[in-house]
């Protein structure tokens, strides 16, 4: 066998190694994502998770760069895909927590229900609510 039909052969078989591992490594971040849509774990455990992963795959592809850029570019996604969903998810529960005190704020200024009720009525609690109505008065 020639030198060239081996270097194919070798080149062939790393190529059918990297899908196999790059079939691997989808499988734990869809696992990742459903762990996390279950709240078996939380954004950070996930970005922790895959970020440990990427270090073991350098590790382990140190001498393969093709295996390093093909997998490795899957988990760079994975950690983007992981923070965009954490900048969205904080943007959602501030544009949510500043929703609920306006709503307040309007409610306590028509003065008609009580502390508890607009608490109950806006999702803040009934100490978030004080707050407000004191820093409306001073």
């Amino acid at each position: 066998m020639s030198s060239c039909v081996r270097h194919t052969a070798m080149l062939s078989w790393k190529q059918g190694q990297l899908g196999k591992l790059k079939a691997e490594y989808q499988k734990i971040l869809d696992r990742l994502d459903e762990l996390e849509r279950q709240g078996v774990i939380g954004a950070f455990d996930k970005r922790t998770i895959i970020e440990l992963s990427g270090d073991v795959l350098k590790e382990i592809a140190r001498k393969y760069e093709n295996v390093q850029k093909g997998v490795g570019g899957m988990m760079v996604g994975a950690l983007i895909d992981t923070t965009s969903r954490r900048l969205r998810d904080e943007a959602r529960n501030e544009a949510r927590s500043k929703n609920q005190k306006e709503t307040a704020l309007r409610m306590l200024k028509r003065g008609k229900l009580t502390i508890e009720e607009i608490a109950e009525d806006s999702g803040l609690s009934v100490a978030e609510v004080k707050q407000l109505a004191a820093s409306q008065n001073t």
